[in-house]
């Protein structure tokens, strides 16, 4: 028996298995809106195959790009098999790839209840609260699921690690409380170099492709990896609500899925970095990192493989503090979004979380970073200058009060 291949293998190689018979090395785009039809029948048979769910027969045709296109097809061959799952199914955006997840397990199937565990994205927790998608959502903690579900639950939705505090959830004890509702798990922050939510008994695994899988911050894209049967489900939705990803936007990302692995480990090592240097700083009040409070219940080294590159921090002084040095950084991009080869810094109260409810709203006091492949002195020395700019309140370091980060929880990415 062949061994399995690593996942860096699998990453550069993966979705291309048609490249040779097309007589192509580098992946090729098809632009095409329309496909020639062989006949009708054969044409509308194709039609009828691909608008509800399925995928254009042998003998048939793609007969439409709202329908179906090859290069959309490699980059979700791609990604299914780095999330060792059936399939994926790729959308023009993060949030039409969860408004697609919430119809066709809500109203599509008649039922209309959500369980939400927060925190979560704020574009996904407006989303659900709005009720725009005819959807009812109970808001609980990771512990609290089992004790929600109802009988007209269709859905669980958990992000781990979560935006923008970096709480880590148990995906296999969120799945045995689900029982069987369907959890769907927003694996943008980890990305399947670190996680696979689907070997843990998630029936989904979604990303804001925008974010890491694309890596480069030029295209806006959402993936569900998942079952084939789930993926007919989506793509029936896909099809009807016109949310197909756009070829240019697949080949950015499947040619950014070639060096995903070895980005995470850089920017994942730069994080670490970072935190070490923050929990020194008086001027912070908490920093939210995986593996800070020492992993106490082991749910690192159950569903992860790093601990990746999103750091959040609280400012002693306050908004004041955290508003001073989003403007003040200089190789720190004050801008919303993650996961690029730059690193951002943001205020997630005010910006992406600004439509939260209160209660469930991340305090004025918090900024998220993202970090990116910059030189790890740089972003510390221009921190250190933002920090400096910015009101504070003397009080002894975090590192008194913290757990440094062990060895287990920041080494390279594990395979």
């Amino acid at each position: 028996m062949t061994a399995p291949l690593h996942p860096d293998t699998v990453a550069v190689h993966s979705g291309r298995s048609d490249l040779e018979g097309l007589g192509v090395h580098a992946l090729p785009i098809d632009l095409s809106t329309t496909n020639p039809l062989p006949d009708i029948e054969r044409g509308g048979d194709s039609y009828e195959a691909m608008a509800t769910g399925g995928r254009p027969p042998a003998d048939g045709s793609m007969v439409y790009a709202r329908l179906w296109n090859p290069t959309v097809a490699r980059f979700e061959a791609a990604l299914a098999e780095m999330e060792h799952a059936e399939a994926s199914v790729a959308f023009g955006s993060g949030m039409a790839a969860m408004t697609a997840v919430i119809l066709a397990h809500t109203n599509a199937v008649g039922k209309r209840h959500v369980v939400a565990v927060r925190p979560l994205y704020g574009g996904t927790d407006h989303l659900l609260g709005s009720g725009l998608l005819g959807a009812e959502v109970s808001y609980c903690d990771p512990h609290e699921v089992a004790r929600s579900i109802r009988p007209d639950t269709g859905l669980v939705v958990l992000e781990t690690p979560a935006n923008p505090t970096l709480d880590i959830a148990d995906i296999a004890d969120i799945v045995r409380q689900a029982g069987e509702v369907p959890v769907v798990v927003d694996n943008t922050f980890a990305t399947p170099v670190l996680q696979n939510p689907i070997d843990l008994g998630a029936a989904m695994s979604l990303h804001s492709a925008t974010k890491y899988l694309g890596g480069h911050g030029d295209v806006i894209a959402g993936v569900v990896a998942c079952s084939e049967a789930t993926a007919e489900a989506l793509r029936r939705v896909r099809a009807v609500t016109g949310g197909l990803l756009h070829p240019l936007g697949a080949y950015l990302l499947h040619r950014g899925l070639t060096t995903l692995p070895v980005r995470m480990r850089q920017q994942q090592e730069n994080a670490r970095r970072i935190v070490q240097w923050l929990i020194d700083r008086p001027e912070v009040a908490e920093v939210f990192y995986p593996g800070l409070d020492g992993d106490p219940h082991g749910i690192l080294d159950r569903q992860m493989r790093g601990t990746g590159a999103m750091i959040a921090m609280r400012m002693r002084g306050g908004f004041a503090a955290a508003s001073t040095i989003t403007t003040a950084t200089a190789l720190f991009t004050h801008a919303v979004s993650l996961g690029g080869v730059d690193s951002l810094i943001q205020h997630p109260a005010a910006l992406t979380h600004r439509p939260v409810p209160p209660e469930a709203r991340p305090a004025a006091d918090v900024l998220r970073l993202s970090i990116g492949l910059e030189n790890a002195d740089d972003l510390i020395a221009d921190l250190a200058q933002a920090f400096a700019a910015a009101p504070s309140i003397a009080e002894p370091p975090l590192s008194e009060r913290a757990t440094p980060l062990s060895d287990a929880h920041t080494g390279a990415v594990r395979a």
